[in-house]
């Protein structure tokens, strides 16, 4: 079980979900660095992980395939603060836009926080988008549980969806504290 950061007040933790994509350069690597960052912020901790998935790239397709895996997180940050600190994050790791889904090195997409439906110009929870997407859904079934807020809209719009040839089972993740590699995670 993951270690959770503490502080002097734990009320203001919400349960949040994450979809990461890479493919660029380690693929793997790179998406258990963006969560490695992630949960050393002190104001998240990554709860759970999906398995990994590969997928075929969506909208620009001459590119490499995708490693597609979504995580459960708690975060006591606002929704948009939590979007800045994961814009950071792919920075860190060399993402650079230049083309709309195009390559990239990390793509960090949050999906939703528990209780908020929000449209401004930065930020739409929830996605508005997660329930068109197999690279989304797929993963975010392994990680969604019967209690969150989430779980019938995945398993409805998996139910309805078409076309999951173009998704593969990469490597399966039993554990966030094993696919993170960090020292703030104990066994």
């Amino acid at each position: 079980m993951p270690e959770q950061h503490t502080s002097s007040s734990n009320r203001g933790w919400v349960k949040a979900f994450i979809a990461l994509g890479a493919n660029l350069g380690d693929r793997e690597c790179t998406l258990s660095e963006g969560l490695r960052y992630l949960h050393k912020n002190e104001d998240v901790n990554v709860l759970d992980c999906s398995s990994l998935y590969e997928t075929d790239p969506v909208g620009y397709v001459d590119q490499p395939a995708f490693l597609n895996m979504a995580a459960a997180v708690e975060t006591r940050l606002s929704p948009e603060q939590l979007l800045d600190v994961m814009l950071d994050i792919e920075q860190q790791l060399g993402r650079v836009r230049e083309v709309r889904w195009g390559p990239r090195t990390l793509d960090l997409d949050l999906l939703s926080v528990q209780g908020v439906q929000m449209e401004t110009e930065k930020l739409i929870l929830p996605h508005p988008r997660m329930g068109e997407r197999l690279f989304v859904l797929v993963p975010l079934a392994d990680v969604v549980t019967s209690s969150d807020e989430l779980y019938a809209f995945v398993h409805d719009a998996l139910g309805t969806m078409e076309g999951k040839e173009g998704i593969r089972l990469w490597k399966r993740i039993d554990s966030a504290s094993e696919f993170v590699r960090s020292e703030s995670f104990v066994e």
